[in-house]
């Protein structure tokens, strides 16, 4: 208690009388933004430990940046520096392309009263976010490092310093690439840092609203950039470590164990957003008789040698893996069997055209292959049986001649 002149007074009605009205009411707002702040960089520190995997890190930290229950820019673009190539790449963007989009995708998420944790969820099986056309749009982005002097992007990841470019001073980057693709009228350019080393880039604007971007705005978005560069490092370490426990030597394909572990997840997510997939199993034809005739070490050679033709003419979406012996397994999400008999028609020409070393001892004079494929759900509904009916169409393909595409249910395409 407190007595002052002998009148009794509580602690609030003490700092009432020696504050001021105004000023308690200014501390207590004060109180409840910091209080607001931290639930927030709270709640987006919690969703970033719940994953490694760096396409979900990537997500998580842009929805932090855009939504309602996060930061709540309109945009947000993510950018990562690729220290091999010397290059800045996009790599993900979250944002509506017009105000009707905008207000569409806000009411819903009002409707629905999502939260952080069912935004996170909804990206894990379906993945739409990398079906817009802004987000592909930011991928295609790759801008040297050494052009510092001629673009943002690169200028913020050498001095890694944060960039506020407000209504006066973005006219002076006017013919800046990502000034004149993202069309912002206000800017902020963030980098990422783990261990005083950038290895990110965060861009946010009020593309839709135009609202004004703040100092505190910008204060929040530095100190969530912060936690984001340390969970990327954490997420691109471990997809280096799964890499080298998932790769076959020979080849640098996914070996047969991780091949299993991927299909399964990809007949998952088909099940769950009602979608197709397929599997195209590739055996060479009498790939015997040319270990046999020169070697083990040749051998060793033609089969890296199908592993690069198979990976650099497969999709990036597919998974391209190494089944055992002269055998491989392309796993194709979202493809139907008309779509994969197409693809593994491209395969088996591209192989057949192709001049390997000493193919001539081969009995046809040239290296070919047999493809089986089967799909779901037209064919089969779980992993074993996908396998089974792939394995059987490949069998029908070496039964015909070998060098050709059979489907299960023996519908023939050559």
């Amino acid at each position: 208690m407190l007595f002052i002149n002998g009148v009794e007074l509580t602690l609030s009605s003490f700092y009432v009388t020696f504050l001021g009205m105004d000023e308690l009411t200014k501390i207590k707002q004060e109180l409840e933004r910091t209080r607001s702040e931290l639930t927030i960089l709270y709640e987006i520190s919690n969703a970033m430990r719940t994953t490694l995997k760096l396409d979900e890190i990537l997500y998580i930290i842009l929805t932090g940046v855009t939504a309602h229950i996060g930061l709540g820019f309109n945009r947000a673009v993510l950018f990562l520096v690729n220290e091999k190539e010397n290059l800045i790449e996009g790599k993900m963007a979250i944002g509506p392309e017009s105000a009707e989009e905008a207000g569409r995708i806000w009411r819903y998420i009002e409707q629905e009263k999502l939260d952080m944790e069912d935004m996170i969820n909804a990206y894990k099986v379906s993945g739409k976010v990398k079906e817009s056309a802004f987000n592909r749009q930011v991928q295609q982005i790759k801008i040297p490092l050494s052009e510092t002097k001629e673009n943002l992007l690169a200028l913020c990841a050498l001095e890694g310093m944060p960039l506020h470019l407000t209504k006066e001073t973005i006219q002076n980057y006017a013919q800046d690439k990502i000034i004149q693709f993202l069309r912002s009228e206000e800017l902020v350019i963030v980098p990422l840092k783990a261990k005083d080393k950038v290895n990110g880039i965060i861009l946010a604007d009020n593309f839709v609203t135009k609202k004004p971007i703040t100092k505190d705005d910008v204060r929040m978005l530095i100190m969530l950039a912060n936690q984001a560069g340390l969970a990327i490092e954490n997420s691109q370490l471990y997809e280096k470590t799964l890499i080298t426990a998932h790769q076959d030597s020979l080849t640098s394909l996914w070996n047969h164990g991780y091949f299993q572990y991927l299909l399964n997840m990809e007949l998952e997510r088909s099940r769950a957003t009602f979608s197709p997939l397929s599997l195209i199993l590739l055996d060479l034809d009498d790939f015997k008789a040319y270990n046999d005739a020169l070697g083990h070490q040749a051998g060793d050679m033609l089969l890296r040698e199908i592993a690069l033709l198979l990976k650099n003419h497969s999709r990036k979406m597919d998974h391209v893996c190494r089944y055992g012996g002269e055998e491989f397994a392309i796993i194709l999400p979202s493809t139907d069997k008309r779509e994969a008999a197409l693809i593994a028609e491209r395969l088996r020409e591209n192989i057949e055209k192709h001049h390997f070393n000493k193919e001539q001892i081969l009995p046809n004079k040239i290296l070919t292959a047999s493809l089986g494929i089967a799909s779901f759900p037209d064919d089969s509904s779980t992993t074993s049986e996908l396998i089974s009916h792939a394995d059987a169409a490949l069998y029908q393909a070496k039964h015909k001649g070998k060098n050709v595409v059979v489907t299960y249910h023996n519908s023939e395409i050559h």
